[in-house]
């Protein structure tokens, strides 16, 4: 249903594939980042790069089941 409502509001697979590359650098990016900052910041800084790292396998499986739909 959800998938469905995506295709109609004209979301494709593509489209969620890219943003999951792009998740994919937005994760490394945060971390190296995180390398950058002082030790008191560093702990929330690779905690939020590890929680963008867990949203492009969700991105590309969207996208998997779109493609499924199209």
């Amino acid at each position: 249903m959800v998938i469905r409502l995506l295709h109609r509001a004209g979301l494709r697979s593509i489209h969620f594939h890219v943003a999951s590359l792009f998740t994919i650098s937005l994760c490394v990016g945060l971390w190296v980042r995180a390398k950058t900052v002082d030790q008191s910041q560093r702990g929330n800084a690779e905690r939020r790069a590890l929680f963008v790292g867990l949203w492009p396998p969700t991105m590309w499986l969207i996208g998997e089941s779109l493609r499924d739909v199209e």
